[in-house]
């Protein structure tokens, strides 16, 4: 375990000794994606929030820094987290169902969600400066996926755009063993970033986490239009596309933003699956109640009256929200508990009743 201790500023985000020690262990790995600028800036092209980081200072994820003119990952290789999990964790409903994935993550995020499920980590460099994680290369991260038969490694649980670096490496090697790769984001990466990653990643889950430009700008210091920006070149360049809306009473509930938020996944396409998860008080936006089950329940109702094939509720084990059923004349084709598969009637990718292509891989 590496424990680099870090002062929780931007503008005087300095190495120390326990930094000194990554660097003697582990060489610094070199940032992606990046531009050099006179007197020794750069401007990081990896998420939309382009960075320009003066020498010595880092970005807005906290986790990259410009050291004498050159921009290096201070988190290349330094899981915080890493675990086996079913892929419908993720949560992907269309890719591989019933097959385990071995997730890792980094600290770090290139947002400050105040309702973030994941902030122990997803925050902690700016929350208590520091930079915490155990060793676990691209060869040792595809290694144990395949020693456990995981059919894909997800970069997860905080935003692998932060670590796209360690993500990219460790996908390559991935894919030549014959592993998939999936990410679960923000959806904050330029299109520079998805055009690089896009030959190794095979889905990803998308966080749109309100479909209002205030909510992005006031609480989340990004914005709502780079969001669908990064979704749309995500589906156009062939890469499985699920979505993800954390519901959150009185912030991103009201029915109308949700049909407008239901109707820019239709431009797009009815096939991509939209999961509305239940909110659960957290972090520092503890005061909201959990999400009401009628609420999660309406909001599934729309998606479907409006045309999406597939619409599921999470964090509510139970609900029938949970399963897929066929779009073309309502079989029950999986039967879900939590992350678990009870029932599953799907064959050759079809609807075991009507026959009905069912869409998605390795379905």
């Amino acid at each position: 375990m590496i424990d680099a201790g870090l002062n929780s500023g931007y503008s005087n985000f300095n190495f120390y000794r326990k930094a000194k020690d990554i660097m003697r262990k582990q060489k610094l790995k070199e940032a992606y994606l990046y531009e050099k600028l006179a007197d020794n800036k750069v401007k990081c092209h990896l998420c939309h929030h382009r960075c320009l980081i003066k020498e010595g200072d880092v970005g807005i994820c906290q986790v990259r820094r410009n050291e004498g003119g050159t921009l290096y990952s201070l988190v290349y290789g330094l899981t915080i987290s890493k675990n086996i999990d079913p892929i419908e964790k993720k949560p992907l409903f269309h890719f591989y169902p019933g097959s385990e994935c071995l997730s890792i993550a980094t600290v770090g995020c290139n947002f400050q969600c105040p309702w973030c499920q994941n902030w122990q980590i997803s925050q902690m460099v700016r929350d208590h400066g520091k930079i915490v994680g155990e060793y676990f290369p691209p060869e040792a991260v595809v290694k144990t996926a395949k020693r456990y038969n995981c059919r894909s490694i997800s970069y997860t649980y905080t935003e692998p755009t932060i670590f796209f670096e360690y993500a990219y490496d460790t996908a390559r090697l991935a894919m030549e063993e014959g592993i998939y790769n999936n990410f679960v984001s923000n959806g904050y990466m330029t299109p520079e970033a998805v055009e690089m990653i896009k030959p190794y990643l095979q889905a990803i889950n998308v966080d749109l986490k309100a479909f209002s430009e205030d909510v992005y700008r006031k609480f989340l210091k990004a914005r709502l239009d780079k969001v669908l920006e990064t979704i749309r070149a995500l589906h156009s360049a062939g890469i499985w596309v699920e979505i993800t809306t954390l519901i959150v009473p009185g912030l991103n509930d009201d029915i109308e933003q949700l049909g407008e938020l239901v109707e820019f996944i239709l431009q797009i396409d009815k096939a991509i699956p939209w999961h509305i998860t239940r909110y659960h008080p957290d972090y520092r936006y503890s005061s909201s109640p959990a999400t009401p089950l009628a609420t999660l329940r309406r909001a599934r109702e729309l998606g479907l009256e409006k045309g999406l094939r597939y619409v599921y509720m999470g964090n509510v084990p139970g609900e029938e929200g949970e399963n897929t059923y066929c779009y073309n004349c309502g079989n029950l084709l999986i039967q879900r508990w939590g992350f678990s598969i009870a029932k599953k009637n799907i064959k050759d990718g079809k609807c075991s009743k009507c026959g009905a292509r069912i869409d998605g891989i390795g379905m």
